[in-house]
Parts: structure tokens; C-alpha cells; sequence
């Protein structure tokens, strides 16, 4: 009776799915050999019959659906760690991704050889005030091993209400040792550019944290402000940048490369997917000498925008390689409600280098050193400055104005201390040596 049943549960199951197989195949592989349908029905063939073994001789009862999403989301594990099935409920959450705020830790995740990875901890977020840095593994969450963990499930477990706790565990290959951290969850805020200032000698700086919605008009707006300024060249700090919107990323880069220059290209399996993106740029076009900073939590948008001005010879690169996820993944609804995320190209920079898994070399690495917060000199001149800064705030006629003045100082003042932008400063610098030499003396 059994035998029977399997036999009749198949030969539907193997019609229904031999219609759509052979509707795709029509469709996008025309030239597939009969050999290569013949091995794929067979496979099929051997599906639908562990499916049904599955469904009838397992101890506990299993219905089809939880048989099929199961099958999916091992199927979907099995091709890289970017692509997914995604339940109903996970395809919806997917939409909120770009609204710019969410309750969290503040941390974008990947996995990475196989282990749950931190890309980076956005800054002013719980992640970035525990200590969280780019490159951590997370092996723990609430005392549950991730090994197995899928990225989903890790974001749900991770993310939760404002005001609760998560405990997370994290392994720092550099130090080889396990760190503990119990983080309180906030509503996560993005603010995407900020800190646009003269650093000094008319050298412009503007931090690009992510690539939301609009930020390549705050980053239009923070160019204009910098050239009433006086600003004569550009730091880009793209630093622990994970990325975010593709066509906000070449937007921006657009800003510094003239009509007709590759930003980037894409390589799929189909032709249809090969793509080559050129600036449009014949406008509004920033042509200072520029330095990009990029680091190991620079990621996706920030990898492109900064392979483009560095393949297009229009910034040098500073500080440390990137972190290397340059693939492009599309997101396919199924029927249900449920969808696939499926990796369907990569990214190539002008000159034809995949970022995927590579990352962007700098043109000068130069390593993140942290200065050491307890030097005795620097905290008694820190008080003082205090004292008479609180005294000025009594005298002030504009506290408001004052403060916003105090904290760009402060700001700047730390900026200042950063050893890879000290680098990039230099560079600026360097440059502009070179420019008036090169430059014919007038008349």
C-alpha cells in the first residue's frame, strides 16, 4: 500500500515540477544538451523520492510545506553564504533594510569562511560603544553556537526591542581569544555623512558611513558647503562603510568621474547580466585632488565607489583592504509570499578586477593605531580646557552656537589624531607639491 501511495505521491509531483523545469529551461537556457535534462529529471526523480520517504516513514509527522521550505533553505545554503530562501515573514522584514532606522545593535553581518562575521559596527550605535570592531566572529548568541547558524535567523535572534539585552560572544582572530559582550538594543539611527569640515589647509573631509535613500544629496550638499569654504581637495572617509543602495553608491561616484569613465561592470551567467555602468556626469563635477580611506569594514557601494576613482586613477587609496563582498544578489518572489535571494552576478571594477572575496588593496596601507587614552599630559590639558570652556559657556551670549563650535572642535581635534587620516593629509599634501611643479610658470 505504501509502495502504491509513493508511486502515485511521484509521478504528479514529478509532472509539476518537470512543467516549470522545462518552462526555465525553454526560457533561459536554450541550449541546454538533452544529456544535462536527462541528469537534471534524474536528480529530480531522486528528490521527490526522499521527499515522500521523508513524509511517510519519519517519527514525527511533517507537512508538505515544512518538507519543501526545509529542502529550499538547505538548497539555497549550499550555493554561497548571500543567497537564501526567505520565508514570508523574512522576504517582508527584507523591505525595511533601507529605512534607515531599526531596533538592534548597530552591526552589519555577513558570513565569511563559513562563520557569522562582523563587517562592520555602525558608529554611535551599542555595537560601536561595547567595542565591537570589523572582523569579529560572532560564535555565540544567548549562549547558542552560530555554527550553524544561517544569517536570518542570526539577525532576528539579534535584533529584538529597545530597552532589552542580547549576549553575544565574539572571537578575535588577531588576539585569538573569546570576548563577552551583553549589549542593551536602541532604535538604530543612520546618519549617512557626517563630520564635513576643512581639516586644514583647505583639505575638505566628509565620512560616508552608508548609502542609503538620500544620501547623494547630503553628499552633494556637503561638497557645495565645503567649496564656499574655500576647500581645494577632499578626504572621502569611507571607513567601516558596509554599503547599502548600488545606485546610490554610483550616484555619488559620478560626482568625481567625468561622462564616459566605467564605474563598474557586472559578470553573470547569462549574457543578459553582463552590464557595464559609465559616469553621466557633464555637470556637476568634483575634479580636487582626492584621497579615499577604506578599511577592513568597507564593504559592497563603498568597495565600487572607491575601485573607480582608484581603477580611473582619480584618488589614491589609503589605510587597509577591504573587506570583499562584491557580489550582486536578486531578490525573486515566489508564489506564497516567500522569495529567493540569489546571487546572480559579481562585481568588477574598471579594470576588471572581481572585489568578491578580494577586497580593494590600498595604494598606501596604512594601519589603525589607537592613541593611548592615559597620557597624564593630555588629560590635565583636557580639564583645563574644560574648565575655561565652561567658563566661556557662562559668558557666552549664543550657548547654542558656542557648543556647535566646541563640538566641531572636538571633532576635529580627533580627526586630527587619526593616523591613517594624518597619512591621507599628507598625501593631499603631496600632491599638490607635485601639481605646482608640474604646472608651467605663468607667462
Amino acid at each position: 500500500m505504501v509502495k502504491l501511495w509513493r508511486i502515485f505521491f511521484v509521478i504528479p509531483f514529478l509532472f509539476w515540477v518537470s512543467v516549470i523545469i522545462s518552462t526555465a529551461v525553454e526560457t533561459t537556457e536554450p541550449q541546454m544538451s538533452q544529456k544535462s535534462k536527462d541528469d537534471l529529471y534524474s536528480q529530480i526523480e531522486l528528490f521527490s523520492y526522499a521527499l515522500t520517504t521523508i513524509q511517510s516513514e519519519y517519527v514525527d509527522k511533517k507537512s508538505p510545506k515544512d518538507l519543501i521550505y526545509g529542502s529550499l533553505k538547505g538548497m539555497l545554503s549550499s550555493l554561497d553564504p548571500h543567497s537564501q530562501f526567505l520565508e514570508p515573514e523574512d522576504y517582508a522584514e527584507l523591505k525595511t533594510e533601507t529605512q534607515g532606522k531599526f531596533g538592534g545593535l548597530g552591526i552589519e553581518i555577513s558570513i565569511r569562511d563559513g562563520l557569522l562575521t562582523i563587517v562592520t559596527p555602525l558608529e554611535d550605535t551599542p555595537a560601536w560603544r561595547a567595542g565591537l570592531q570589523a572582523g569579529d566572529r560572532i560564535v555565540k548568541i544567548e549562549n547558542e553556537l552560530t555554527k550553524e547558524m544561517g544569517l536570518n535567523e542570526a539577525v532576528k535572534k539579534l535584533r529584538g526591542e529597545p530597552g532589552t539585552k542580547v549576549t553575544i560572544a565574539i572571537l578575535r582572530e588577531e588576539e585569538f581569544k573569546i570576548h563577552e559582550y551583553t549589549i542593551t538594543r536602541e532604535i538604530i539611527k543612520i546618519q549617512d555623512v557626517k563630520d564635513t569640515m576643512i581639516l586644514e589647509e583647505e583639505i575638505g573631509y566628509i565620512r560616508l558611513t552608508e548609502f542609503r535613500e538620500d544620501t547623494h544629496k547630503e553628499v552633494r550638499n556637503a561638497l557645495e558647503q565645503l567649496k564656499q569654504q574655500g576647500a581645494d581637495s577632499l578626504i572621502l572617509d569611507l571607513r567601516n562603510n558596509p554599503g547599502g543602495l548600488l545606485n546610490v553608491a554610483i550616484r555619488i561616484t559620478e560626482e568625481f568621474l567625468p561622462s564616459g569613465e566605467t564605474i563598474v561592470s557586472t559578470k553573470g551567467r547569462h549574457v543578459s547580466q553582463d552590464t557595464v555602468t559609465k559616469s553621466k556626469n557633464a555637470t556637476h563635477l568634483i575634479d580636487w585632488p582626492m584621497v579615499v580611506l577604506i578599511n577592513e569594514g568597507s564593504a559592497s557601494g563603498s568597495e565600487i565607489l572607491a575601485g573607480a576613482l582608484k581603477d580611473n586613477k582619480r584618488a589614491i587609496i589609503v589605510g587597509s583592504k577591504s573587506f570583499g563582498k562584491g557580489s550582486v544578489q536578486s531578490v525573486i518572489p515566489l508564489p506564497d509570499g516567500s522569495g529567493l535571494r540569489l546571487t546572480t552576478s559579481k562585481y568588477l571594477t574598471p579594470s576588471g578586477v572581481s572585489i568578491h572575496g578580494t577586497g580593494i588593496t590600498p595604494d598606501i596601507e596604512i594601519k589603525r593605531t589607537i592613541p593611548k587614552e592615559n597620557d597624564e599630559k593630555a588629560n590635565k590639558k583636557q580639564k583645563i580646557d574644560d574648565v575655561f570652556g565652561d567658563v566661556e559657556l557662562h559668558d557666552a551670549e549664543d550657548k547654542t552656537k558656542f557648543e556647535k563650535n566646541k563640538k566641531e572642535k572636538d571633532a576635529r581635534e580627533k580627526l586630527l589624531g587619526d593616523n591613517q587620516i594624518q597619512g591621507a593629509i599628507s598625501v593631499i599634501k603631496g600632491i599638490k607639491v607635485y601639481r605646482n611643479f608640474a604646472s608651467p610658470p605663468a607667462g
